[in-house]
Order: structure tokens, then sequence, then C-alpha cells
């Protein structure tokens, strides 16, 4: 993660900004006095906020890692071929 001034930040915000939503890279902007704070995307923020539900949430580790367990030893669910050509045609 890059970190730069406030004052960088604030004399090249739109470069920042582009930069910012378009590498999916975090910014870290310090401050002099003061805590610092850090820029980034809103699509990357909600994928973060996703990615704490799913963390937080017992239940949903739990599934996953049922599913993983099932995954390595090839027991999982296995669709029809009619299934997967129902799930993958548009």
């Amino acid at each position: 993660m890059d970190s730069i001034s406030v004052n960088q930040f604030r004399d090249n915000l739109k470069t920042y900004v582009e930069q910012t939503v378009s590498q999916h890279e975090p910014i870290k902007v310090t401050r002099r006095a003061g805590d610092d704070f850090i820029i980034m995307s809103a699509d990357d923020w909600e994928r973060e906020q996703e990615t704490l539900h799913v963390l937080q949430s017992s239940n949903l580790m739990k599934q996953i890692s049922e599913s993983m367990a099932t995954h390595q030893k090839n027991t999982g669910y296995k669709p029809t071929q009619e299934q997967l050509n129902e799930i993958t045609s548009f």
C-alpha cells in the first residue's frame, strides 16, 4: 500500500482517485497532526465488508469448512449434465 502525505493527496486528488479505482489498491494518507486515513474504491470497500461478514458468521464458516472437506474427498454434490447446461446457458 502506497503512503502519501495529505498535501500530496490534495494536490493530486484526481490522479490518486483514478489510481485507487483502476488499480484496486488502497492508499494511506498521512497527516502531521492527526490520524492517518485510507482511500479505497467503493467496490473494494463493499468487497471487504462482505468478506468480514462471512468471516464473522460461524454458520457460514462452518458451511465453507464442510464444503472444503467434501471437495477434498471428492464426495461433494455433483450436478447432472442437464443441470450444468441449465446453469451455464444464457
